[in-house]
């Protein structure tokens, strides 16, 4: 039903707009000015002094990613220059169903040297980023996405972007190969288990909770190592909302501010209530907004992204003018802390999701093991919606790794942890820890066939993905 309707519009739109031009809303301020231009290209980094090809999304202003203005549409020309058919999903934005970019869903993927535009509203501000909904994920086939509101603009604050990647010189077929025939922790992807102390099942205690099933080569930040981090000029005494994406594919982070106490602002693109700390957890596909405060006396102050349940760490550095810049180890001095629902639990959203009574409920279980590295989303029923209608989906996690579950084309609210009520976050993206519950609601107001996925890449690529079905779409 839904390819129908697509290719219904495809042809529609290529009659308003004549043979061999790519698919687009008509709209008359689309009319007034030129779309934004992003370019997925191939390049070459230095990772650990070798060279490595990878991905590239490269904007109009010839830098990575896109920052865009809330208030006028998503006016986008993504013009394919590398060298195999891609596609980009738009993490955190809620486009038409047939623009959402995972391929085959129902749009096909860019050949090399074709374009495709994208026209939709902005629904609202944030930190979001866009990705390959493909193992090219893996290769760096990801960028920023920053959507300011006037308020952003004329605030009286410098803007910092991290984008935080986990590298291997492998490829992800090769990775992927690795663990399903590795059993997850075997040969070259290796591993790491952590005991999950204080817990008990059925009076035995509970079995080893397994981290990190890819031993990567480097972790970067913006594309570096803390060998060679991104440095950051900023002003005595100023002020700085450091907007952090983690566009990893299989790690989680806890981001240390150091020195400097920070308020998260936002999760995801949605604001919270400001919430102080200095350690803040980030699981993959998810995103932070903190904000910083510089000493008047001015220095060099290190922000790291600490990897979970290991020594390894990336991160940038925050500068005031002749600051002494002291090198940063990629390794600390202990392992990086194990992401719980501890910052979840402290999260309150400042503009709670609008609705009325549930609609549906689905239960759902998440479900698989290291041992054959088969993931899955088990479910008693399809999950089937209306427009209009309020849904609730529990999600258990029965396995002995975390994941971060993304639903596509809609914002939700975390509504309840481990059987407790609250009026949580507004995301997309949420972290579900072994053996914990985590609920959410939603409101089905984007017909389609979205996906609802973990966005650890191997999880999702060994079947952990299930859709939400609108019924009598138009």
């Amino acid at each position: 039903m839904y390819r129908r309707q697509f290719m219904q519009r495809l042809a529609l739109g290529a009659a308003a707009f004549g043979p061999g031009l790519p698919f687009a809303l008509a709209s008359s301020s689309h009319a007034q000015q030129p779309p934004a231009k992003l370019e997925i290209t191939n390049r070459t980094i230095e990772v650990n002094g070798r060279p490595a090809t990878v991905y590239g999304l490269v904007g109009p202003n010839g830098k990575p990613g896109l920052t865009l203005d809330a208030e006028h549409p998503f006016d986008v020309r993504l013009v394919n220059s590398s060298r195999e058919a891609t596609l980009v999903h738009w993490h955190g934005l809620t486009p038409p169903w047939d623009m959402d970019g995972v391929p085959g869903n129902p749009a096909p993927m860019i050949a090399p040297g074709e374009e495709r535009s994208y026209y939709f509203p902005l629904r609202n501000s944030g930190t979001h980023w866009m990705h390959a909904h493909t193992l090219q994920e893996q290769t760096l086939l990801a960028a920023p996405l920053i959507i300011l509101s006037e308020e952003d603009r004329s605030a009286d604050v410098q803007e910092v972007v991290v984008l935080l990647h986990d590298f291997s010189f492998r490829s992800p077929e090769e990775l992927l190969a690795g663990l399903t025939k590795g059993g997850g922790h075997g040969g070259m992807t290796g591993g790491h288990a952590m005991m999950m102390h204080g817990h008990e099942m059925s009076g035995m205690a509970m079995p080893a909770m397994d981290l990190n099933d890819i031993v990567y080569d480097a972790y970067l930040a913006n594309d570096r190592t803390l060998d060679d981090p991104e440095v950051f000029s900023v002003e005595k005494g100023c002020r700085v909302r450091l907007r952090i994406i983690n566009g990893a594919t299989a790690t989680n982070f806890t981001i240390d501010t150091g020195i400097l106490p920070g308020r998260l602002m936002a999760v995801d693109g949605q604001p919270v209530e400001p919430l102080s700390g200095k350690r803040f957890g980030v699981s993959m596909g998810q995103r932070l907004d903190i904000m910083l405060d510089i000493p008047g006396t001015g220095g060099a102050f290190p922000v790291l992204a600490l990897r979970e349940g290991a020594r390894e760490r990336t991160g940038i550095v925050l500068a005031t003018r002749g600051a002494a810049i002291a090198r940063v180890s990629g390794l600390g001095a202990e392992d990086g802390p194990v992401l719980d629902l501890k910052l979840e639990t402290g999260l309150r959203a400042l503009s709670a999701l609008g609705g009325g009574p549930l609609s549906q409920s689905y239960d759902l279980v998440l479900s698989g093991s290291m041992s054959g590295y088969d993931w899955r989303i088990d479910s008693a029923e399809e999950m089937r919606v209306r427009r209009g209608d309020r849904v609730r989906l529990a999600m258990t996690n029965m396995s002995m790794m975390g994941h971060p579950m993304h639903l596509h084309g809609h914002h939700f609210q975390v509504v309840g942890i481990n059987g407790i009520a609250t009026d949580g976050a507004v995301r997309d993206t949420v972290y579900v820890p072994p053996m914990a519950t985590v609920d959410i609601v939603f409101t089905a107001d984007n017909p389609g066939r979205w996906p609802f996925h973990c966005h650890h890449l191997y999880h999702m690529a060994s079947g952990m993905m299930a859709h939400v079905d609108y019924e009598g779409s138009t």
